[in-house]
């Protein structure tokens, strides 16, 4: 018997470097809503009391940029100086430009938006089809954003972070070793030192967010809580830390299970490969894993700028193979659109769709058994996570 831990984090919406990627997708689906074959590759810069957003933008559209970014600060929760920013009084600043015509004239043509290495991934660990550290992590934080919006703890502000420890026996997940959280919240549930939260809150915080979404086999009398260590959380979001878009890459994608590829998602048009094909590698390994083919696999594509085909299709199955590997990858490259032009139209990438992907992660959305209906109608957009070709390739194994 082999014990061995992994650990992965998650960040809420009103994290500064998710409040970037939050704006910068805002703006890629402003111009997408009017302008499907707008370019895009916006990215945004925040810190106190100021957002500035930059990047290089061609299109037909128009966007009102200080409006968009105002109502998407509202929308997180960003209210007033005292949450860690105000939407009505903060600076923006747009230093937008247009996107180099010699990147352009390859794009035009059907290739690659940029060169690069994109990585998908899928497992059994998780009805997801996902590991569960970072499936734990997202719901926690997602969890976190809930209760507060909800008011059913309406001391939280919008920042925070969570990270999940998950211990293995021989590959598979047995139990929850640690949890961490970080909540930004108001001074009205500090003890009388001022300088730490009370005991009840942090034991309402564990209940209410922690143990409301990981399962109970996973939690026994050894798991433990860590909420708030420093003490207290008061001062958040940009007034105590600055954000970037693409900061966040290993929470968007896998947490850290396996590789990751060269670029950040939010903020770019699907022409570039950073975005699409990572999708498209995601929708490969899913599909394989649902259709018996692995029971996990990490699908690696490669591009060049200006050429449509790939440079590379490989994959790493990790013994769990039922077809010879090297079938396989004939399998991916046969069944599966690899050129930028067509994981665009199969995936549909040209739609307004991508807000909704910049916080809890781009991957391990459950489109038809979720509950929560403003989630399940995000979920409609998620097109890389269907699993409509598991039929199909159920009969290879035949």
């Amino acid at each position: 018997m082999t014990l061995t831990r992994f650990t992965s984090e998650s960040v809420t919406e009103g994290h500064p470097d998710k409040v970037c990627d939050r704006i910068s997708d805002a703006v890629l689906d402003e111009v997408l809503r009017q302008d499907p074959m707008g370019r895009v590759a916006c990215e945004t810069f925040i810190t106190v009391g100021m957002v500035l957003v930059g990047g290089e933008i061609t299109t037909k559209a128009w966007v009102d940029l200080e409006r968009l970014v105002r109502k998407v600060l509202k929308e997180i929760g960003y209210i007033n100086t005292e949450t860690g920013l105000s939407a009505d009084s903060c600076a923006i600043l747009n230093v937008i430009g247009r996107q180099s015509p010699d990147i352009a004239q390859g794009v035009d043509v059907g290739g690659a938006g940029d060169q690069g290495m994109m990585i998908g991934y899928a497992c059994r660990q998780t009805e997801e089809l996902m590991p569960l550290p970072i499936v734990l992590a997202h719901k926690i934080t997602r969890r976190l954003a809930e209760v507060r919006k909800k008011g059913i703890l309406p001391y939280l502000r919008p920042d925070g972070k969570a990270q999940v420890t998950v211990e293995y026996e021989d590959g598979r997940p047995i139990r929850v070793d640690s949890v961490v959280i970080a909540a930004q919240h108001d001074e009205t549930v500090l003890d009388r030192s001022g300088k730490k939260i009370t005991k009840s809150a942090r034991e309402e915080i564990i209940a209410t967010v922690a143990k409301a979404v990981i399962p109970e086999h996973y939690i026994d009398r050894q798991t433990k809580f860590f909420v708030n260590e420093t003490g207290k959380f008061v001062i958040g979001g940009p007034q105590s830390d600055t954000g970037m878009t693409g900061r966040k890459i290993i929470v968007d994608t896998y947490g850290g299970w396996v590789r990751h590829g060269g670029g950040a998602f939010s903020g770019k048009d699907p022409t570039k490969v950073d975005r699409s094909a990572s999708y498209m590698a995601r929708y490969i390994a899913k599909n394989l894993v649902a259709a018996g083919l692995c029971d996990e696999v990490e699908v690696r594509l490669a591009y060049v700028i200006g050429r449509a085909e790939p440079v590379d299709v490989s994959i790493e199955t990790y013994g769990t193979h039922q077809i010879d590997i090297v079938k396989l990858e004939q399998i991916i490259r046969d069944y599966f659109p690899l050129k930028p032009k067509e994981m665009i139209d199969y995936l549909k990438l040209r739609n307004p769709i991508y807000q909704p992907t910049a916080a809890y992660g781009h991957f391990g959305r459950k489109p038809h058994t979720c509950r929560d209906r403003e989630l399940k109608r995000e979920l409609e957009f998620f097109t890389w996570e269907k699993t409509d070709l598991t039929e199909e390739l159920k009969n290879l194994l035949k």
